[in-house]
């Protein structure tokens, strides 16, 4: 790659995605110093069109960044004014109480949104004050100075051939360079995850963990419909196979989100994550505020579940991980957006506070210790117990045994210390021949889909001339391994049908259909031999979520 000639640009701080965290790192940078050059590079065609998140908001991180939020127009328009917990079983569900539950699983005061909307918004803010983003710019290499400091991404790669080289049509792209360089990718980035690898980030911490979150917007039967209800659901359908469970929000406009989260550390390669979700909407409950309307979109994408031991160190030389890079969900309260914000506008005061003082490509050392004992560090270490006793112990010990722990980490202290999580997702998956297939009933067309008919419902496209940006450690391994030992589990766990083997015998074949890729990254986490990289396709491709 030696031989090729790129311009390059230079800035003070050079910003990957144009999510939560760095979309707020942006705009803090030029409220502090309007004279600071800050650029933010987004893969997606637009602003929002990557982003799907539940979401739930719970408002402190806006608050901290732009305190006149409501005045300046945010779309935060649907206060939560109910809140239901149900535990299903495949016929009936029992409600639990909101009572026994800590004062943090409270929703009074937080917003059910758009996370789309509220970045797109978000970015508004910041080019008003300067900011320059780029979308359709996908940043797919990392740009080290000669003494291993990141000093820049490229960006802008267009027209590669087919097995990847370049050709006469292809556009090199731009070096940024930047004093600092953020990456808010979000979860399971792929500079993210270079960088945590080259400078051995997560030497000291748990193995990340994650799930696989499924949305659907549907608009409903406007009798039916509870504008502000926020309602989440356990047990049924997962039961033992997998850890996870549900989320129904009322939104404007007769819509409602309708969720399902799998975490992705289930044994049984069997599990089909996809089906379960299908499967959920035909629960009495579900059915009944479903029936007569109609899904207007889907989505899917993994969610950084390891909590406060699974946090990387957030810093290296020139770079800073941001919100879901480096893992900020609370877990229980399903929310990360909040931390997403604080971590952007931490990094921003850092790297302004060190330019300031002259220094540049050095480790931001304060940001990584605000991110640890501030705002974000507290409301993660609260919660840190729960994901490994669910992991361990299953849902009810969670409940049973988180909950109190929840409580006791409410008045400072827990009895539980702080639990390992062991295993990452992919060393948790076990062989096929020790567990048994599982019957999933065929959708209905109605209330249920085939993956493929509901992909279209993402709006995703991929230009089809590219080389996939989903690459194969040892092309062989899938045939050879994954499908005799493990059932080919790729072929179930992707949410968008990417991964098939097709043919028989010694004619199968692996194929990857990577048109129809939603960037989830679920296969690059669970692949049991970690021999899927998810990389970055060029730049405006993927889906394109209206309102997620």
């Amino acid at each position: 790659m030696a031989e090729i000639e790129r311009e390059s640009m230079e800035y003070d701080v050079v910003i990957v995605g144009a999510g939560p965290a760095g979309l707020s790192a942006a705009i803090r940078l030029k409220q502090l110093d309007a004279d600071l050059s800050v650029v933010v590079l987004e893969k997606g065609s637009e602003v929002g069109a990557h982003i799907l998140s539940g979401a739930v908001l719970d408002p402190c991180g806006l608050d901290a960044l732009i305190p006149g939020w409501k005045e300046k127009g945010a779309p935060l328009n649907v206060p939560v004014t109910e809140d239901n917990f149900y535990m299903l079983g495949e016929a009936g569900k029992i409600r639990v109480p909101n009572f026994p539950m800590p004062p943090l699983m409270n929703n009074h005061g937080n917003y059910i949104v758009s996370m789309g909307n509220v970045c797109r918004w978000m970015a508004e803010q910041a080019e008003a004050l300067g900011v320059e983003i780029f979308p359709g710019m996908a940043c797919s290499e990392l740009v080290y100075g000669d003494a291993g400091e990141v000093k820049g991404v490229v960006a802008g790669v267009f027209g590669l051939e087919a097995d990847g080289s370049y050709g006469p049509n292809t556009e090199p792209g731009m070096e940024l360079h930047g004093k600092y360089v953020f990456l808010g990718e979000g979860v399971r980035g792929s500079l993210s995850k270079e960088v945590i690898a080259k400078y051995d980030l997560a030497r000291d911490a748990e193995p990340q963990k994650y799930g696989l979150g499924m949305k659907e917007i549907w608009e409903i039967d406007p009798a039916k419909h509870r504008e502000g209800t926020v309602t989440h659901t356990m047990g049924w359908p997962l039961g033992k196979n997998a850890g996870g469970g549900s989320f129904i929000y009322h939104l404007e406009n007769n819509q409602v989100y309708v969720g399902f989260v799998v975490h992705l550390g289930y044994a049984n390669p069997y599990v089909f994550p996809y089906m379960e979700f299908q499967r959920f909407k035909h629960h009495p409950m579900v059915a009944e505020l479903l029936e007569g309307g109609k899904r207007v979109a889907y989505g899917a994408r993994a969610i950084s579940e390891g909590g406060y031991q699974s946090m990387p160190k957030m810093t290296a030389p020139g770079v800073a991980l941001l919100g879901c890079s480096v893992g900020m969900v609370n877990v229980p309260r399903i929310k990360g957006n909040h931390n997403a914000m604080l971590s952007g506008k931490a990094a921003a005061e850092a790297a302004y506070a060190a330019i300031a003082a002259g220094r540049a490509s050095d480790e931001l050392t304060e940001y990584e210790a605000d991110v640890r004992e501030g705002a974000i560090g507290k409301d993660l270490k609260k919660v840190r117990n729960v994901k490994p006793l669910w992991s361990r112990h299953g849902l009810l010990a969670s409940l049973m045994v988180g909950g109190l722990d929840m409580w006791t980490n409410t008045f400072g202290f827990s009895v539980l210390g702080t639990l390992k999580h062991r295993k990452s997702d992919a060393e948790a998956t076990e062989k096929a021949d020790q567990h048994q297939p599982i019957d999933y009933p065929k959708p209905d067309g109605k209330l249920s889909f085939d993956r493929l008919t509901n992909v279209a419902f993402s709006f995703t496209n991929h230009e089809e001339s590219q080389p996939a940006h989903l690459k194969l450690k040892d092309p062989t391994l899938p045939v050879a391994v994954n499908l005799p030992e493990y059932a080919g589990p790729s072929a179930r766990y992707c949410p968008a049908g990417v991964y098939e083997f097709v043919g028989e015998g010694a004619e199968t074949k692996f194929q990857i259909n990577f048109q129809n890729c939603v960037h989830c990254k679920t296969c690059d986490i669970k692949d049991p031999l970690q021999n899927i990289n998810w990389t970055v396709p060029q730049g405006g491709d993927g889906p394109n979520y209206p309102n997620m």
